[in-house]
């Protein structure tokens, strides 16, 4: 039976872009395309972990406008887990869309070596190729971000 693990799903949309990241060492045929997301600590409201997720992976700060609902993915054959999503609308002030920068992890929660990526503004009428399912509330958001 496989875990049932809660996560959150960040879509940051500034001026019809979607804040994105690829990662600089990893084959982008193996990670894709992704927007900030990670697990909801216990105690922790998927509201307040959607704001650590988003400054921990991209440096930024944000605020949640609106919550999109949950949807749940099928992590299996990698992980025998069941991600439990609940995806969030999300604000930054002063953003740039022209602007990229890497990002990245020190010490990884799985204990592997540093992580880096590039994060970017994509534009939301391409944001159909994020991977993993991590753009199934992808048409809510832009439709709430007008």
């Amino acid at each position: 039976m496989p875990l049932h693990v809660q996560k959150v799903v960040c879509y940051v949309i500034h001026d019809g872009h979607l804040l994105v990241f690829t990662h600089d060492t990893i084959p982008l045929a193996k990670t894709g395309v992704q927007v900030p997301a990670g697990t909801i600590e216990p105690g922790e409201t998927p509201e307040r972990a959607a704001e650590r997720e988003l400054f921990e992976e991209t440096g930024r700060i944000g605020r949640v406008v609106q919550s999109l609902g949950e949807a749940r993915y099928d992590v299996r054959p990698t992980r025998d887990e069941i991600a439990v999503r609940h995806f969030v609308l999300m604000s930054i002030q002063h953003a740039d869309v022209t602007e990229r920068w890497r990002a990245g992890e020190r010490f990884r929660s799985d204990g592997g070596g540093e992580l880096s990526w590039t994060c970017w503004w994509m534009p939301l009428r391409d944001a159909h190729v994020l991977a993993a399912g991590l753009g199934a509330k992808i048409g809510m958001a832009a439709s709430a971000a007008r």
